[in-house]
């Protein structure tokens, strides 16, 4: 992403609605200009423009949560894009950074085939002719954009990938990565059963929060993937659960 661009989102992370004739002379740039930024970020469901203001897109969906730490989120998917090799088949979850590391996978591989459970993702890669999508039925959850409930788990059943990348809400030193809410937690157990490795794609910072719900994988090999201010405390108690710490 073009610096300029990780300038606006900072601001509007930090300011949510901003004039937009103000943002350009706060960049130094021409009100043209700024609006094609702005079509540009907007293309990528990171903001919305409305009556001479941007702002961030819904915070509580994939597409407003995107925004957020966007460039160490698609340090991790570029990461992870490693992999996956072209021709390769692989589960991915719902979230920001798996949305991301399906976007990378439609821009640098080919024939690659993505099972989600996340209606986001398939729609956010449907412009490309690298990745064929195939989604897993469920129940619809709204904000989140996923399909959850037992049917998730049915259909998972009639696939077996090498790899389910998945996000979290939080980690638990001893009781391991969370999710803060009980139907998509079902759903990633259901995926990973499917799966003969689970790689997390989260930044650091979520290992100072915690969801109310443990993922609980047991008998898988767990992997994570995370940016460079991952502290020392966290990383030693993620390898003391035997997870696999990957710096994007």
């Amino acid at each position: 992403m073009a610096k300029r661009d990780s300038i606006i989102l900072h601001i509007l992370t930090t300011e949510k609605k901003v004039e937009v004739a103000g943002l350009a002379e706060r960049l130094g740039v021409s009100t043209v200009t700024m609006r094609k930024d702005l079509d540009a970020l907007q293309a990528k469901g990171l903001i919305v423009r409305e009556h001479g203001f941007a702002m961030l897109a819904n915070p509580n969906d994939v597409g407003g949560r995107l925004a957020y730490h966007y460039d160490e989120k698609l340090l991790i998917a570029r990461r992870a894009a490693e992999l996956v090799p072209d021709g390769g088949t692989v589960m991915v979850e719902s979230g920001s950074c798996c949305a991301l590391l399906a976007r990378v996978l439609a821009d640098t591989k080919q024939n690659v085939t993505v099972i989600t459970n996340s209606a986001f993702i398939a729609n956010y890669v449907r412009d490309s002719a690298s990745v064929s999508c195939t989604l897993l039925g469920g129940t619809y959850q709204h904000d989140s954009q996923v399909m959850v409930g037992p049917l998730v788990h049915t259909c998972a059943q009639e696939f077996y990938v090498d790899r389910l990348f998945i996000g979290a809400d939080g980690w638990i030193d001893g009781v391991g990565f969370t999710n803060a809410d009980q139907m998509r937690a079902d759903a990633v157990r259901s995926m990973a059963a499917s799966a003969s490795e689970v790689v997390v794609l989260t930044e650091s910072e979520k290992f100072g929060q915690r969801g109310a719900v443990p993922m609980r994988l047991p008998g898988k090999r767990v992997s994570v993937i995370t940016d460079e201010n991952v502290s020392d405390e966290w990383r030693q108690s993620l390898e003391r659960s035997g997870v696999t710490v990957t710096i994007a």
